[in-house]
Order: structure tokens, then C-alpha cells, then sequence
């Protein structure tokens, strides 16, 4: 196993320096690259810029179409010779019908006919076609049409998919480049804006529909009435609330628009937009301005008038105008919608998530002395816990890191602040195969193995532990990554990378080395064991310190029963905080709104709150957060997520007023439905990762190992819940990150555990069951202790610069990793022996001196 063939030595070359190449792009300016050229691209929170989640409003579309059928048969029946009469025509849009009781029930039929020639064919799949609404009579006269739950799900798709162009060609209309747009779901969109702080104007266009038609008024409607009559709706005015009253017949439609630009009159100088039809449409206005000289003309943009002018005059060029009290901004808008044509439904934000640069440069900075100080002191311990074979390990550390970037590059990944924190963590975890490794070679040459035996045995013995240990962190990520949302999939996915590259290079590179060191050496002894009379060189190749003494025999079972206990009672306990007082909640789970803003100088918290209270919004929140001209904001949800999005604005003005010169840093504001979406993922989330692993454990073990396994992790995880709740840590999206990532790392440690304990029941077969429980927990500590040491030497530079954003997920992390550390030792090991007494050991005999190892 120790001898690699010259072309297995070279392929293994060869993936490191392809790493390298991998990497190499992201050092190069961006500018300079070929376009086949990746790069990492840095996400939001790093570079700063605005996500917006959209959603299409598919029951807008039902309505239309309702009401659409409600004129047609209105319409019909008074076109219809001889002039059909019917009574309680309405349109019902929880049951997706219309209908209507014909007078005369014979004419039932006709008005039937009327609704089935209105029909729309729709895609029914196979390539067969069906009519959208399904209409039906009966013998008292009533005729109903009810819209199919075919025709709903194609009306839905089809507005998704012609949604997303239409924002696509709005935001590239707008002049932003390297906008990221994407469908998200079955009826959102996912709009990302690098370097957008501000998102106002880019919302404002996509919220709108801008339909825009053109109707006839109805000249002899009663304005003062309170409800317009058949046939006829009261809109308002777009620059005024005056009051017009538009017949619903759409004469012309904007869809038939080729063009619309910005300009101004050339006799009055006024902004307006100039549009051009295409010939159907040029017929059409044609035609309807020729039949109509003298009668007001109204453009209708998202039922509201713009302008309501009169025809003096047949237009046949197919050009208008349309004036108004525009500026060149809200002209050129204006232009950009039309241009991009109309969306088939309206679009809400119902998930906004903005960061300015300055904040992102913050996270940078911060994000690079975390993982420059976890690099320093992880190098540093495994360097003088294991001597030459720890300083081994860095250099496949180094090349781990290098092939996750590289790796990364080719995904097309985007690196985001808990990216960084995954890279961070994925440092610490990385050496835990290393340390297994060198743990078992050290214990192999202790037995008196020659140094070839004992790193064949030391590597042999490892990989199946190593690639069980990682397996379960690999099942916490996919969890995390089916389940999370945008930066924590993110994360998810660095820490998934980084765990595979990990197992390869501290299996497969290190090996390499060792092999070529010891056919370069032929070392008559392994550096892993001090000796008396060594030169100081020799000293330094060798382990400088054992965080656990070779050899010990602590009596761990003999505490069994009070860990179990004690432990019972905490986690108890801390179920019972999780209810009362409860989490606290962060905005992604409850909703609301969270602005992070900077004041000009250090901030007058109670100017501000009188502010913002007078803006009935609910109780606004503000604090101080980080530094005496930083605060932060929070506002509870409001009623919907349109009032969400009005909220924010408010809030920007209001601030801005009392402080001018207020910068808005941070803005988060997270709707209803999507902080339950979250909220239940993450539920799933953590749950589908306990069963996942309670299935491998018990597939890789036996069934005491799986209960034992997965009951500890449960009683983990609620010890982390009961801190949260004591020390007030938000439960968001970035502490499922890092309870997913401690129930992987505890899943990790216990399986090590686990592990020995078989090979000691199949070595020792005649040893009682508490002492060989109580054996592999001491033969194993060293690795227990010097992997959770890798971890929290990696979490604690997190912790302490890597700024607000992350101190909570480690922290939590820190938390974790001891309370499992402890758990793998006092609760797991206890449960094994509880309940494999009997079956993992049939018979205990009275004396086991002759089971003793060694």
C-alpha cells in the first residue's frame, strides 16, 4: 500500500497542479480574462448589491379572465337577435366560475354557445388540446363556466416563464449589467443586482404590470354614482385622482407596441413617450380613431389613466404620443416598460435582501483574518502535536484548499460571507482523517510494529472510519443544501467540497509523501514517539506535546448512569425554554423588516425613534449595533408584502430627513409566506438529517450503535437550542447552518467511537462489555480531543473577527463541538453499553483477566 507505481505518483501531481490552474483565473483581473475563463464570483454580502424575490400573482390572471368572460357574455346577450335577458351574472374567483340564470330557460344553450366560443385551446399534454373553461347548463336556466385545473396550470407556467423574460428584458433595458436572474419555485423569480444599493427604481419597474390598452370613455356615465354602470369601470388618473369613467372594451392593445422611446415635444419641450405600432395594431388605432373624431381616447398603464385626450383626427401612420407630467426619468421608465411589453400578471416582492459596498468590505476584511488566523493556528497545532507527519498533513491541507477553490471556480460558485465561514471550518475538519491516521500509526509503532507495518496498518485501519466520519457530515450538508436558501446553499456546498477533496488528499497525498520520504530514508524508526538523547532537530520532527497522556484507563462507565441523567435533565429542561420563553426568532423566520444604517456621526437614537414611531409601521426596534454611528432597525410584519416593501421606503425617508446623510448599509425585509417557507425547510431540514444518519448508522453498525447515535444527537441539539434561547442567539437561517454542521461533526466523533468499539468486540471477544466500552474510549481520546481542537482553533477566529454577521453561528459552533465532544464520552458510550448488555455481549464471564489487551 506504501508503494505507488511512477503513473499513479503522477496522476496524483497532476490533480494538485490541475488544482492550482483551477485556481489560478481567480487572481487575474476580471477584465483581462477570456470569456471560457471562470472565476469565483464574490455573492451580495460581500460585494454589496440587492436580491429581490419576486412572485407572480397567477390569481391576477384568473380574474382577468373571468371578468373577461363576465363581458363577453354580457355582450353576446345584448347582440343576440332576439336579446337574451338574464339575472345574477358573476363572476366567483374562489371557485374559478361564472355564471349567470337566463330568463327564458330555453335560451340556456344560446348563452352555453356563446361561453364555448370564447374558449381558449390549451396544452392537455400528449399533444392533445382542450378548451380552458368547461361549461355546463341546467334545466332552471343556469349557465356556468368553470375554469379547468389544466387551463391553470398552463396559465400559471406560461406567466412564470413569460415573466421571467419580461423582467430579464427590463433590468437589461435599465442599463445594469451582471444582474442574475432566475426562476426560483413554481411561481417566483430570483433577481439578484450587484452594486445596486439602492433598489427602488429597479422595484418600481418590476412591480409593475405595465399594460398598457386603450378605451373609449363612456360620455354618458354618471361620475357621482358609487358603482359604474355594465360594461363600464371608474379609474383614477395617473398624475391626479380625477375620476374617468373607461368603458372595459379594450379598442387596442399594447401588445401590439414595436417601439416606445423617450423624447420631447417639439412645441411645448414637455417629456413624453413616443410609441409605434405594428400593422395590426396600426389598422387597428386607425380604424378606432376614424370611426371616434371628437370622443376622448384614454391610455389606460396598470388601470390607471394616463391621459385621456380627443381624437381630433384619423391616426393612420401608427405613431402616438403619450404626454403627461413626465420627467426625463419617469419617461425613460416609462419607455423601458412598454419596450419590454407587458407582464402577464403582476409581480410582488416578497423577499428583499440589500448590502452596501461598505458593509461588504467589512465582511471581506473580516472574512480574510478569520481565515487567515484559523489557517495560522490549526498549521501551527498540527505542526507540534504530530511533528513531521502534522507538518505532512499542512501541505495536504494547503492542497485541499487549493482543489476546493479550483473546484469551486469550475462550478461557477459564488462565495458568500458563510462560504467563507465554510472554508474557514472546512480547515479544522479537513485534519481529522490526518489525525486519525497519525493516531493509529503512533498506536501501531507503540505494539511494536516495524515502521513499514505500521503506516500500511495506520492507513489501512483508518479508511473505513475516515470515510464513515464523513459520510454523516456529507448528509448534514445535502440536508442543509435541499432545504436552505441562498448563501446557506452556498455554504453547504463549500463544506460538501471541501469534506470530499479532504478525504481524498489526507488519504491519497499524504500517503504519496510518506512513501517517498520513507524509499528516500529508510528510517529505522517512525518520528511519532519521543525519545531521551535526541538533537534538537530531532525533537522538533517530533510530536512537542500530547493533549492526552498515552495509556490511560479512566473509568469512564463508571459514571454512566449520572451522564445519562444529567443529561436528560438539561436537555429537558432546555425543551422547556425552547417553549418558554421561546427563540428568538431572526427575520427569516418570523418576518418583518431590518435595516442596518450609519449616521454621520454617532447616532441620537431617540431623535430617530420618534422618527420612525410616527410612521405607523407597529413598534419599531433600534439599537445600537457595533459602533456608536451604526443602528439597527426592526419593524414588524406588516400586513402584506406590498406593505413590507412600502414599509422600507418609509423608513429610508424618514431617517434621511431627521439625519441627512444617513447610509443604509443593510436592508432585510422578509415577507409572511416566505418566513414560514423558511422557517418550515429548516425544520425538515434538521429533521431528514436525523433520519438519514439513523439510517447509515444503523446500516454501518448494529441497531445499539444507531439508537445510541441518534439519541445523542438529539439531546445535542436541544443543549444547543437551550443556549440560544439563554444567551438570546437568533434562530435563522445561518444557525440551521451551524446546527447541521454541529449535528455532522458530533455524528463524526461518535462514529470513531463507535467504530473502535467494534473492532474491540470482534479483538477482545471475551472482555466485558464495560470495560471494552470504557477501552476504545481511551484509545480513541487523543483523536476525540485533537479533532475537536482543529474545529475550535478554526470557529474561534469566526467568533472573534469575523463580525456580527457570523458571531452567533460560531459561537453556536464552539457550544456544539463541546457539548458533543463531551456527549461521545458520557451519553453515547452509556447508551451502547445499556442496551447491548445482553445482545452485543451474550455472556459476561466472572474474570476477564485474560481479556485485558496487550
Amino acid at each position: 500500500m506504501m508503494y505507488f507505481a511512477r503513473w499513479k505518483a503522477l496522476a496524483i501531481a497532476g490533480v494538485c497542479l490541475l488544482g492550482v490552474l483551477m485556481s489560478l483565473p481567480n487572481l487575474l483581473p476580471r477584465d483581462s480574462m477570456p470569456g471560457w475563463m471562470r472565476q469565483i464570483s464574490l455573492g451580495l454580502d460581500l460585494r454589496g448589491g440587492s436580491y429581490l424575490l419576486l412572485e407572480v400573482d397567477t390569481s391576477a390572471m384568473v380574474r382577468e379572465r373571468l371578468e373577461g368572460l363576465v363581458d363577453t357574455v354580457r355582450r353576446g346577450a345584448a347582440t343576440a337577435n332576439p336579446r337574451i335577458l338574464y339575472t345574477g351574472l358573476n363572476a366567483d374567483q374562489a371557485q374559478r366560475r361564472v355564471s349567470l340564470r337566463v330568463s327564458d330557460p330555453a335560451r340556456a344553450n344560446d348563452v352555453a354557445r356563446i361561453l364555448r366560443d370564447a374558449a381558449i385551446s390549451v396544452n392537455a399534454g400528449a399533444g392533445s388540446q382542450q378548451p380552458d373553461i368547461e361549461v355546463t347548463t341546467t334545466p332552471e336556466g343556469v349557465v356556468s363556466a368553470t375554469l379547468t385545473e389544466v387551463a391553470l396550470r398552463n396559465k400559471a407556467s406560461n406567466a412564470v416563464e413569460q415573466s421571467l423574460e419580461i423582467v430579464r428584458r427590463r433590468i437589461d433595458e435599465s442599463g445594469l449589467v451582471e444582474a442574475l436572474i432566475a426562476r426560483q419555485g413554481q411561481n417566483r423569480i430570483l433577481v439578484q443586482l450587484p452594486g445596486v444599493e439602492d433598489p427602488a427604481r429597479i422595484k418600481d419597474l418590476l412591480g409593475r404590470t405595465a399594460r398598457m390598452t386603450f378605451h373609449l370613455l363612456d360620455e354618458n356615465a354618471n361620475l357621482q354614482a358609487a358603482t359604474p354602470p355594465p360594461g363600464t369601470m371608474f379609474l383614477r388618473g395617473e398624475q391626479n385622482e380625477e375620476r374617468y369613467p373607461v368603458r372595459r372594451r379594450v379598442e387596442v392593445d399594447g401588445a401590439n407596441l414595436t417601439d416606445a422611446r423617450a423624447g420631447q415635444d417639439s412645441r411645448t419641450g414637455e417629456w413624453v413617450v413616443n410609441f409605434t405600432f405594428d400593422s395590426v395594431g396600426s389598422r387597428r388605432f386607425a380604424d378606432i380613431t376614424r370611426a371616434n373624431v371628437g370622443r376622448p381616447f384614454a391610455i389606460v398603464l396598470d388601470d390607471r389613466v394616463i391621459t385621456a385626450p380627443v381624437i381630433r383626427e384619423a391616426i393612420t401612420g401608427g405613431r402616438g404620443q403619450i404626454s403627461g407630467s413626465f420627467n426625463v426619468q419617469s419617461a425613460t421608465d416609462l419607455a423601458v416598460l412598454l419596450r419590454a411589453g407587458a407582464l402577464p400578471a403582476p409581480l410582488t416582492v416578497v423577499e428583499e435582501r440589500t448590502v452596501g459596498p461598505e458593509l461588504g468590505a467589512d465582511a471581506i476584511r473580516a472574512g480574510l483574518i478569520s481565515l487567515a488566523a484559523g489557517t495560522l493556528f490549526v498549521f501551527l497545532y498540527m505542526g507540534l502535536a504530530y511533528g513531521f507527519f502534522g507538518w505532512i498533513a499542512n501541505i495536504a491541507l494547503l492542497a485541499n484548499v487549493v482543489i476546493m477553490i479550483g473546484v469551486l471556480t469550475v462550478l461557477g460558485a459564488t462565495l458568500t460571507l458563510p462560504g467563507i465561514a465554510g472554508i474557514v471550518l472546512t480547515l479544522g475538519t479537513a485534519l481529522d482523517a490526518n489525525i486519525l491516521i497519525n493516531e493509529r500509526i503512533r498506536e501501531e509503532v507503540r505494539n511494536g510494529r516495524s515502521p513499514i507495518n505500521a503506516l500500511e496498518a495506520g492507513y489501512t485501519k483508518a479508511s473505513g472510519t475516515i470515510m464513515d466520519s464523513n459520510l454523516t457530515n456529507l448528509i448534514a450538508m445535502a440536508c442543509l443544501y435541499g432545504f436552505g436558501s441562498g448563501p446557506i446553499r452556498g455554504f453547504a456546498v463549500t463544506v460538501a467540497v471541501g469534506t470530499i477533496v479532504q478525504m481524498w488528499t489526507a488519504t491519497v497525498v499524504t500517503r504519496l509523501i510518506i512513501a517517498i520520504w520513507y524509499r528516500t530514508k529508510r528510517p529505522k524508526e517512525l518520528p511519532v514517539l519521543q525519545r531521551p538523547g535526541l538533537s534538537l532537530w530531532q525533537r522538533l520532527a517530533r510530536p512537542l506535546f500530547r493533549l492526552i497522556p498515552d495509556d490511560t484507563r479512566i473509568p469512564f462507565m463508571r459514571g454512566a448512569k449520572i451522564g445519562v441523567v444529567v443529561s436528560a435533565i438539561i436537555s429537558t429542561g432546555s425543551v422547556a425554554l425552547a417553549f418558554y420563553p421561546g427563540l428568538e426568532k431572526g427575520i427569516d423566520f418570523r418576518g418583518g423588516i431590518v435595516m442596518e444604517v450609519r449616521t454621520p456621526g454617532p447616532a441620537n437614537l431617540a431623535q430617530l425613534r420618534s422618527a420612525t414611531s410616527g410612521l405607523d409601521l407597529g413598534e419599531v426596534g433600534l439599537q445600537e449595533f457595533g459602533a456608536p454611528d451604526t443602528v439597527l432597525v426592526r419593524l414588524p410584519v406588516q400586513g402584506d408584502e406590498a406593505g413590507t416593501q412600502r414599509a422600507v421606503a418609509a423608513v429610508r425617508g424618514a431617517l434621511d430627513q431627521v439625519a441627512p446623510g444617513t447610509r443604509v448599509l443593510r436592508v432585510e425585509a422578509v415577507g409572511n409566506r416566505v418566513s414560514a417557507e423558511l422557517f418550515m425547510g429548516g425544520l425538515i431540514a434538521l429533521g431528514l438529517s436525523f433520519l438519514a444518519m439513523l439510517v447509515y448508522i444503523w446500516f454501518r453498525f448494529e441497531w445499539q450503535f444507531a439508537v445510541a447515535g441518534i439519541a445523542t444527537l438529539l439531546l445535542d441539539t436541544t443543549k444547543v437550542v437551550g443556549l440560544m434561547v439563554v444567551t438570546g442567539i437568533e434562530f435563522n437561517l445561518t444557525t440551521v447552518a451551524a446546527i447541521l454542521t454541529i449535528i455532522g461533526f458530533n455524528a463524526n466523533d461518535k462514529v470513531v467511537v463507535f467504530d473502535r468499539m467494534r473492532e474491540n468486540l470482534r479483538k477482545y471477544k471475551q472482555m466485558p462489555l464495560r470495560e471494552l466500552v470504557d477501552l476504545s474510549i481511551n484509545e480513541t481520546l487523543n483523536r476525540t480531543i485533537g479533532t475537536s481542537m482543529t474545529l475550535l482553533l478554526s470557529a474561534l477566529p469566526l467568533a472573534l473577527f469575523g463580525g456580527e454577521a457570523l458571531a452567533g453561528f460560531a459561537w453556536l459552533m464552539i457550544a456544539g463541538i463541546v457539548i458533543g465532544t463531551a456527549s461521545s464520552t458520557f451519553i453515547a458510550a452509556p447508551i451502547v453499553l445499556f442496551t447491548g448488555a445482553k445482545s452485543l455481549r451474550k455472556s459476561e464471564p466472572a474474570s476477564a483477566a485474560a481479556a485485558q489487551p496487550g
